[in-house]
């Protein structure tokens, strides 16, 4: 608190600061609001080594050059991991959406995608790529921290392997897709409603280079809120032709191959928000993303129950994992 105070007084000389603070989110960032001659501002303390705050203010420069609305960057100390920033309000998406606003929201975020997936680089150089690696090591959360940790089940190496061959499988389909910048958690929670109606994009400093559905089923399959899938498929299904207009995807993907495309993505995602909500809870004493864990649960069940593929999956989900995550609750 000590250095935020003298980051402040050089900021704001001879000004008494009050701060308030706002509610985090995943990371070990922390954000507080003040307000100084009537004009309101962020805080954010982003502790090294924990946090990159470099990378944070390489992807606001990216964002903002792409046309999008994030918050600027008012001062800033790298070292100390603290930025000054103008203040988008308080008004999360998540609390405007009910069944008469989503579609038009929805609509809007979606769109305002085709700007995030120009971004190929920013200040510190080419975008990292959210490879085959990269997939392999997230969905191994859901064994470590959901599986192993939070449900105290074993494996043998029979189910070791079966895990192994369809995480293999889902890498291997997100990477035939074409690739693109990426937010990575792009959902209502991270996407602020402006006076104006407009949507400013936050948490954005993991941005990568990845598969084109990512960010679009990681807003229509929203780990903390769900919508009809009639809604979710007609959206999914009008993204789908907007991508073929701007020539974003090769002629002969057809539509039910791009279905197959954003169903095993939104799995390979829920499959690994299961882990990270566990390891949320373990490991760093945040309880209140349990309250989400069956609905992450049962969009994953939503599409092993779907496809032929997937059914030796979707069977040791049903006979082994749910029982045990049904009797946690």
């Amino acid at each position: 608190m000590q250095l935020i105070q003298r980051f402040l007084t050089a900021c704001f000389p001879d000004e008494v600061i009050r701060l308030e603070p706002i509610t985090g989110d995943a990371s070990f960032r922390r954000y507080f609001r003040f307000s100084v001659a009537k004009n309101s501002y962020i805080l954010m303390d982003a502790p090294t080594p924990t946090e990159d705050c470099g990378r944070f203010v390489a992807t606001q420069q990216a964002f903002a050059q792409a046309g999008l609305q994030v918050p600027r960057i008012i001062a800033q100390d790298i070292e100390q991991g603290l930025l000054l920033l103008s203040d988008l309000g308080d008004t999360l998406l998540l609390s405007e959406l009910t069944q008469d606003t989503v579609s038009d929201f929805y609509h809007q975020a979606l769109a305002q995608l085709a700007q995030v997936r120009t971004i190929s680089a920013t200040s510190a150089g080419p975008l990292p790529v959210f490879d085959q690696a990269f997939l392999l090591r997230e969905m191994q959360i859901f064994i470590d921290w959901f599986v192993l940790e939070h449900l105290q089940l074993t494996l043998n190496e029979q189910e070791h392997f079966m895990l192994q061959k369809h995480f293999q499988l889902l890498a291997d389909t997100a990477l035939q897709q074409p690739q693109a910048g990426m937010h990575r958690d792009y959902h209502a929670r991270n996407l602020m409603l402006q006076q104006d109606g407009s949507l400013a994009v936050i948490d954005f400093q993991d941005l990568v280079t990845g598969p084109v559905t990512y960010d679009a089923v990681s807003l229509l399959k929203d780990c903390y809120v769900k919508w009809p899938l009639e809604l979710v498929q007609s959206l999914g299904q009008k993204f789908y032709y907007n991508l073929k207009a701007t020539d974003e995807l090769p002629a002969e993907v057809s539509a039910e191959q791009f279905q197959l495309w954003f169903d095993w993505m939104g799995l390979q995602r829920h499959i690994k928000v299961c882990g990270i909500f566990c390891r949320l809870y373990h490991r760093d004493g945040k309880s209140g993303y349990l309250a989400d864990l069956p609905r992450v649960f049962e969009y994953v069940l939503e599409v092993t129950q779907l496809y032929p593929e997937l059914q030796e999956l979707d069977l040791w989900l049903k006979n082994k994992v749910q029982p045990a995550l049904e009797a946690k609750a």
